[in-house]
Protein backbone atom coordinates (compact mmCIF):
# COMPACT_ATOMS: atom_id res chain seq x y z
CA UNK A 1 0.00 0.00 0.00
CA UNK A 2 0.98 3.38 -1.01
CA UNK A 3 2.48 4.90 2.38
CA UNK A 4 0.25 8.28 2.13
CA UNK A 5 -3.16 6.10 1.28
CA UNK A 6 -2.43 4.58 4.89
CA UNK A 7 -1.33 7.52 6.20
CA UNK A 8 -4.54 9.04 5.04
CA UNK A 9 -6.67 6.19 5.91
CA UNK A 10 -5.13 6.25 9.61
CA UNK A 11 -6.21 10.18 10.02
CA UNK A 12 -9.58 9.50 8.68
CA UNK A 13 -10.91 7.06 10.96
CA UNK A 14 -11.41 9.48 13.54
CA UNK A 15 -13.44 12.71 13.20
CA UNK A 16 -11.88 15.28 10.58
CA UNK A 17 -10.82 18.63 11.57
CA UNK A 18 -11.97 20.45 8.75
CA UNK A 19 -15.70 19.60 7.12
CA UNK A 20 -17.32 21.35 4.27
CA UNK A 21 -20.93 20.97 3.27
CA UNK A 22 -22.55 22.35 0.61
CA UNK A 23 -20.14 25.54 0.26
CA UNK A 24 -20.99 28.04 -1.95
CA UNK A 25 -19.96 32.02 -2.58
CA UNK A 26 -21.46 34.00 -5.27
CA UNK A 27 -20.46 37.36 -5.81
CA UNK A 28 -23.71 39.31 -7.73
CA UNK A 29 -23.92 37.12 -10.64
CA UNK A 30 -20.64 35.27 -10.50
CA UNK A 31 -20.49 31.93 -8.49
CA UNK A 32 -16.98 31.29 -7.26
CA UNK A 33 -17.36 28.60 -5.28
CA UNK A 34 -20.27 25.80 -6.09
CA UNK A 35 -21.67 23.53 -3.53
CA UNK A 36 -18.22 21.92 -2.33
CA UNK A 37 -18.67 19.28 0.01
CA UNK A 38 -15.51 17.64 1.62
CA UNK A 39 -13.86 16.57 4.80
CA UNK A 40 -10.11 16.66 6.05
CA UNK A 41 -8.69 14.15 8.53
CA UNK A 42 -6.84 15.51 11.48
CA UNK A 43 -2.54 15.17 10.55
CA UNK A 44 -3.87 14.66 7.08
CA UNK A 45 -1.86 16.62 4.37
CA UNK A 46 -4.90 17.86 2.00
CA UNK A 47 -4.73 20.00 -1.50
CA UNK A 48 -6.59 21.50 -3.49
CA UNK A 49 -5.60 21.63 -7.11
CA UNK A 50 -6.47 23.73 -10.27
CA UNK A 51 -5.97 26.61 -12.02
CA UNK A 52 -6.08 30.14 -11.07
CA UNK A 53 -9.67 31.64 -10.89
CA UNK A 54 -10.92 27.79 -10.12
CA UNK A 55 -11.94 28.96 -6.90
CA UNK A 56 -9.32 27.50 -4.10
CA UNK A 57 -8.80 30.78 -2.30
CA UNK A 58 -12.41 31.43 -1.94
CA UNK A 59 -12.92 28.24 -0.14
CA UNK A 60 -10.16 28.65 1.96
CA UNK A 61 -11.03 32.35 3.05
CA UNK A 62 -14.38 30.66 3.83
CA UNK A 63 -12.60 27.95 5.78
CA UNK A 64 -10.36 30.59 7.91
CA UNK A 65 -13.83 33.17 8.64
CA UNK A 66 -12.51 35.25 6.07
CA UNK A 67 -15.64 35.32 3.98
CA UNK A 68 -19.14 34.31 5.06
CA UNK A 69 -20.94 31.44 2.79
CA UNK A 70 -23.69 32.47 0.34
CA UNK A 71 -24.82 29.12 1.65
CA UNK A 72 -23.62 25.93 2.83
CA UNK A 73 -21.58 25.54 6.04
CA UNK A 74 -18.24 24.62 7.41
CA UNK A 75 -16.53 23.13 10.64
CA UNK A 76 -13.15 23.28 11.92
CA UNK A 77 -12.24 21.23 14.79
CA UNK A 78 -16.43 20.81 15.28
CA UNK A 79 -16.86 24.61 15.36
CA UNK A 80 -18.85 26.71 12.90
CA UNK A 81 -16.65 28.98 10.61
CA UNK A 82 -19.35 31.16 10.69
CA UNK A 83 -21.07 31.68 14.20
CA UNK A 84 -17.86 30.39 16.55
CA UNK A 85 -15.62 32.28 14.18
CA UNK A 86 -13.56 33.99 16.69
CA UNK A 87 -12.81 30.67 18.52
CA UNK A 88 -12.12 28.94 14.94
CA UNK A 89 -9.20 31.56 14.62
CA UNK A 90 -6.84 30.41 17.79
CA UNK A 91 -7.49 27.18 16.62
CA UNK A 92 -5.91 27.80 12.81
CA UNK A 93 -3.00 29.24 10.76
CA UNK A 94 -3.03 30.88 7.39
CA UNK A 95 0.06 31.35 5.12
CA UNK A 96 -1.52 33.99 2.12
CA UNK A 97 -0.10 33.66 -1.27
CA UNK A 98 0.71 37.35 -0.89
CA UNK A 99 3.29 38.44 1.29
CA UNK A 100 2.37 39.06 4.81
CA UNK A 101 5.52 39.84 6.40
CA UNK A 102 6.90 43.47 6.66
CA UNK A 103 10.26 43.68 5.18
CA UNK A 104 11.36 46.87 7.09
CA UNK A 105 11.51 44.29 10.92
CA UNK A 106 13.97 41.84 11.80
CA UNK A 107 12.39 38.38 11.68
CA UNK A 108 12.48 38.61 15.46
CA UNK A 109 10.18 41.95 15.08
CA UNK A 110 7.88 40.23 12.61
CA UNK A 111 7.50 37.18 15.16
CA UNK A 112 7.25 39.43 18.21
CA UNK A 113 4.56 41.24 16.50
CA UNK A 114 2.73 38.05 15.30
CA UNK A 115 2.78 37.20 19.33
CA UNK A 116 0.97 39.83 20.53
CA UNK A 117 -1.81 39.33 17.94
CA UNK A 118 -1.92 35.89 19.29
CA UNK A 119 -2.18 37.30 22.28
CA UNK A 120 0.23 34.77 23.55
CA UNK A 121 1.16 35.62 27.94
CA UNK A 122 4.03 38.56 27.61
CA UNK A 123 6.08 35.96 29.75
CA UNK A 124 6.27 33.44 27.13
CA UNK A 125 6.45 35.42 23.80
CA UNK A 126 10.14 35.29 23.79
CA UNK A 127 10.83 31.55 24.54
CA UNK A 128 7.79 31.07 21.78
CA UNK A 129 9.44 33.42 19.22
CA UNK A 130 12.91 31.88 19.75
CA UNK A 131 11.72 28.21 19.69
CA UNK A 132 10.12 29.03 16.33
CA UNK A 133 12.92 30.57 14.90
CA UNK A 134 14.88 27.71 16.00
CA UNK A 135 11.94 25.21 14.38
CA UNK A 136 12.59 27.13 11.41
CA UNK A 137 16.39 27.31 11.58
CA UNK A 138 16.11 31.54 11.20
CA UNK A 139 17.84 31.76 14.58
CA UNK A 140 21.20 32.57 12.64
CA UNK A 141 18.80 35.48 10.82
CA UNK A 142 16.93 36.61 14.15
CA UNK A 143 18.43 40.37 13.78
CA UNK A 144 18.28 40.56 9.80
CA UNK A 145 15.75 42.70 8.16
CA UNK A 146 13.31 40.41 6.58
CA UNK A 147 13.59 42.84 3.17
CA UNK A 148 17.07 41.43 3.07
CA UNK A 149 15.59 37.65 2.86
CA UNK A 150 15.47 35.25 -0.15
CA UNK A 151 12.02 33.50 -1.06
CA UNK A 152 12.64 30.57 0.42
CA UNK A 153 13.28 32.76 3.55
CA UNK A 154 10.12 34.67 3.64
CA UNK A 155 7.97 31.54 2.98
CA UNK A 156 9.72 30.23 6.51
CA UNK A 157 9.05 32.96 8.59
CA UNK A 158 5.20 33.25 6.98
CA UNK A 159 4.98 29.71 8.16
CA UNK A 160 6.73 31.12 11.90
CA UNK A 161 4.00 33.73 12.15
CA UNK A 162 1.24 31.07 11.30
CA UNK A 163 2.12 28.43 13.83
CA UNK A 164 3.27 30.41 16.92
CA UNK A 165 0.04 29.13 18.73
CA UNK A 166 0.14 25.79 18.03
CA UNK A 167 -2.52 25.38 15.52
CA UNK A 168 -4.59 22.34 14.75
CA UNK A 169 -4.67 22.80 11.10
CA UNK A 170 -2.48 25.32 8.65
CA UNK A 171 -3.98 26.55 5.49
CA UNK A 172 -1.38 27.50 2.87
CA UNK A 173 -2.48 29.43 -0.20
CA UNK A 174 -0.14 28.41 -3.21
CA UNK A 175 2.30 28.39 -0.42
CA UNK A 176 5.67 27.83 -3.09
CA UNK A 177 4.89 29.93 -5.35
CA UNK A 178 7.50 31.85 -7.15
CA UNK A 179 10.37 29.67 -5.38
CA UNK A 180 12.76 27.81 -6.35
CA UNK A 181 13.01 24.11 -6.35
CA UNK A 182 15.68 24.27 -3.29
CA UNK A 183 13.69 26.53 -1.63
CA UNK A 184 10.35 24.47 -2.13
CA UNK A 185 11.76 21.63 -0.75
CA UNK A 186 13.06 23.07 2.26
CA UNK A 187 9.52 24.72 3.18
CA UNK A 188 8.05 21.22 2.53
CA UNK A 189 10.81 20.02 5.04
CA UNK A 190 9.33 22.32 7.87
CA UNK A 191 5.64 21.60 6.86
CA UNK A 192 5.91 18.14 7.36
CA UNK A 193 8.17 18.05 10.43
CA UNK A 194 5.41 20.82 12.18
CA UNK A 195 2.73 17.71 11.07
CA UNK A 196 4.55 15.09 12.40
CA UNK A 197 5.35 16.47 15.63
CA UNK A 198 2.37 17.87 16.40
CA UNK A 199 -0.23 16.27 14.53
CA UNK A 200 -1.11 20.09 12.20
CA UNK A 201 -3.28 19.29 9.44
CA UNK A 202 -2.08 20.96 6.51
CA UNK A 203 -4.34 21.95 3.51
CA UNK A 204 -2.91 23.67 1.08
CA UNK A 205 -3.66 25.11 -2.61
CA UNK A 206 -1.58 24.68 -5.52
CA UNK A 207 -1.91 24.64 -9.13
CA UNK A 208 1.40 22.68 -9.32
CA UNK A 209 1.43 19.14 -10.45
CA UNK A 210 4.75 18.20 -8.88
CA UNK A 211 3.84 19.56 -5.71
CA UNK A 212 0.67 17.92 -5.39
CA UNK A 213 1.53 14.30 -6.14
CA UNK A 214 4.42 14.55 -3.83
CA UNK A 215 2.90 16.01 -1.06
CA UNK A 216 -0.26 15.28 -0.43
CA UNK A 217 -2.69 12.40 1.53
CA UNK A 218 -5.45 13.32 -0.73
CA UNK A 219 -6.13 15.99 -2.84
CA UNK A 220 -9.21 17.26 -4.82
CA UNK A 221 -9.37 18.60 -8.42
CA UNK A 222 -11.44 22.29 -8.87
CA UNK A 223 -12.36 23.56 -12.11
CA UNK A 224 -14.22 26.13 -12.84
CA UNK A 225 -15.65 26.76 -8.74
CA UNK A 226 -16.90 22.75 -8.16
CA UNK A 227 -15.00 19.50 -7.45
CA UNK A 228 -14.17 17.35 -10.36
CA UNK A 229 -12.80 15.07 -8.43
CA UNK A 230 -11.23 13.81 -4.64
CA UNK A 231 -9.70 10.69 -3.52
CA UNK A 232 -5.89 9.57 -3.03
CA UNK A 233 -3.55 10.37 -5.76
CA UNK A 234 -3.08 6.77 -6.65
CA UNK A 235 -6.51 6.52 -6.77
CA UNK A 236 -7.14 9.44 -9.39
CA UNK A 237 -4.04 8.50 -11.76
CA UNK A 238 -5.69 4.55 -11.89
CA UNK A 239 -9.45 5.92 -12.30
CA UNK A 240 -8.15 7.12 -16.01
CA UNK A 241 -7.30 3.66 -16.95
CA UNK A 242 -3.88 4.30 -17.78
CA UNK A 243 -1.28 1.85 -16.41
CA UNK A 244 1.60 4.64 -16.21
CA UNK A 245 -0.75 7.65 -15.95
CA UNK A 246 0.41 11.43 -14.32
CA UNK A 247 -1.45 13.46 -12.09
CA UNK A 248 -1.76 15.45 -15.07
CA UNK A 249 -3.34 12.56 -17.27
CA UNK A 250 -5.95 12.69 -14.23
CA UNK A 251 -6.74 16.20 -14.10
CA UNK A 252 -7.56 15.85 -17.84
CA UNK A 253 -9.64 13.26 -17.61
CA UNK A 254 -11.81 14.57 -14.68
CA UNK A 255 -12.05 18.25 -16.09
CA UNK A 256 -11.31 17.59 -20.35
CA UNK A 257 -8.96 20.76 -19.87
CA UNK A 258 -5.24 21.05 -19.01
CA UNK A 259 -4.24 22.76 -16.30
CA UNK A 260 -2.72 26.21 -17.97
CA UNK A 261 -6.10 26.74 -19.65
CA UNK A 262 -7.43 28.27 -16.45
CA UNK A 263 -7.44 31.06 -14.62
CA UNK A 264 -8.59 35.03 -15.57
CA UNK A 265 -6.31 37.93 -16.31
CA UNK A 266 -6.19 39.26 -12.38
CA UNK A 267 -5.36 35.74 -11.19
CA UNK A 268 -2.56 35.19 -13.37
CA UNK A 269 -1.22 38.63 -12.77
CA UNK A 270 -1.31 38.05 -8.97
CA UNK A 271 0.45 34.55 -9.20
CA UNK A 272 3.20 36.69 -11.17
CA UNK A 273 3.71 39.45 -8.85
CA UNK A 274 4.05 36.70 -5.84
CA UNK A 275 6.51 35.39 -7.96
CA UNK A 276 8.52 37.90 -8.60
CA UNK A 277 8.19 39.26 -4.83
CA UNK A 278 9.65 35.93 -4.30
CA UNK A 279 12.09 35.76 -6.63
Amino acid sequence: MDERTFASDMVMNGEPIIQAEHLTKKFKDVTAVDDVSFTVGKGETFAFLGPNGAGKTTTIKMLITLLKPTSGRAFIDGLDVVSQATIVRSRIGYVPQLISVDGSLTAFENLMLMARLYDIPHAERRQTVERTLAFLRLDGQRRALVKSFSGGMIRKLEIGQAIMHRPHVIFLDEPTSGLDPVARRDVWKHLLELRDAFGTSIFFSTHDMEEADEMAHRLVIMNRGTIAAMDTVANLKAKTGKSSASLEDAFIFFTGENLADGGNFRDIRRARQTARRLG
